[in-house]
């Protein structure tokens, strides 16, 4: 009733058998469900594409490693849709080994035991990663990404904890505090970067001026 539709429509779009809602009936829903922006955003997304394929990856320009290399302190490294490191510079590797290429980000956070200790704010990183990955879960029906949410929801209880709260939020940014086995403490801001040409997302990572974490970055890019 709140929604403007009927029971009968309602329960057709729960069990999967109505694939085209109109804009109007998305509207109802996200007003009866009192939704945020982003979960109407995920929503929107969900029905525009749940039977599209999978975007076809393009290569990654390769000056965009020349640009990362060019920041003495800043670390940074560049994902694909399924969040592995294709491209890093070399504090991004000084900082740790699962930000190296090949490496997948989400999978390390949760599944190697050394990143609870490597992260000093990992339960709070944990929340905002789920959050986030079922943005881009929603809005790019990657297949190796939804794999890898299958993976995790069974080797994981964290991750499948908090992926069954069905909470969405696009945050592209944030703090990370690291407790670095050379460096010692790095509280590092980090900003995702997305490269729309070909679909991967750079993230950059970096301290406040004059801080000691700044001076940690200095210290492991001297290495």
């Amino acid at each position: 009733m709140l929604a403007g539709i009927s029971s009968e429509y309602y329960l057709r779009l729960e069990q999967g058998r109505e694939h085209n809602p109109s804009e109007k009936v998305l509207e109802g829903i996200a007003r009866a469900l009192k939704l945020n922006d982003d979960a109407v955003a995920y929503m929107r997304n969900l029905v525009r594409e749940q039977h599209g394929p999978d975007h076809a990856a393009v290569t990654l320009n390769p000056a965009i490693d020349a640009l990362m290399a060019s920041w003495p302190l800043a670390a940074a490294h560049v994902h694909d849709q399924g969040l592995t490191v294709v491209s890093a510079n070399a504090l991004a590797r000084a900082l740790s080994p699962h930000y190296d290429r090949g490496s997948n980000t989400l999978r390390a956070l949760f599944l190697e035991p050394e990143m609870r200790r490597f992260y000093r704010n990992w339960e709070k990183l944990t929340v905002w990663t789920v959050r986030l990955v079922r943005t881009f879960a929603g809005r790019d029906h990657n297949r190796e990404l939804l794999d890898l949410v299958a993976e995790l929801r069974c080797e994981s209880p964290t991750f499948r904890a908090l992926w069954d709260r069905q909470e969405v939020k696009y945050a592209g940014d944030g703090l990370m505090m690291i407790d670095h086995p050379q460096a010692g403490p790095l509280d590092l801001h980090f900003q995702h970067l997305a490269l729309p040409g070909t679909r991967h997302t750079l993230v950059v990572y970096w301290a406040d001026p004059g801080s000691p974490s700044e001076q940690g970055l200095r210290n492991l890019s001297e290495r």
